[in-house]
């Protein structure tokens, strides 16, 4: 494939329109697409390589095995001890 420009069209997944759509190239870094714009509904987003986010059922059943198998991903942090206590206050 030949290098990407600016205004090129290629394929990408909108979250604005739940689907995989023509999108215009806004900006490139590195000669690769870094933004573009959906051409359905002009939506500004960063280019996703055609991949959907993973859906909010499939992030609940990844979090409910994970706390199955004793590895909970939000894991609060141990409070941390004071080392000096304030001295002089009644």
């Amino acid at each position: 494939m030949s290098e990407q420009r600016l205004g090129d069209v290629i394929d990408d997944h909108c979250i604005k329109c739940r689907r995989i759509t023509n999108h215009s190239i806004v900006s490139l870094v590195n000669g690769e697409a870094a933004k573009v714009r959906c051409r359905t509904c002009y939506h500004d987003h960063d280019y996703r390589h055609e991949q959907a986010p993973p859906s909010k059922k499939d992030l609940k059943k990844a979090e409910a095995l994970a706390a199955e198998n004793g590895n909970p991903t939000d894991q609060p942090l141990a409070p941390e001890k004071e080392s000096k206590t304030k001295a002089g206050r009644a």
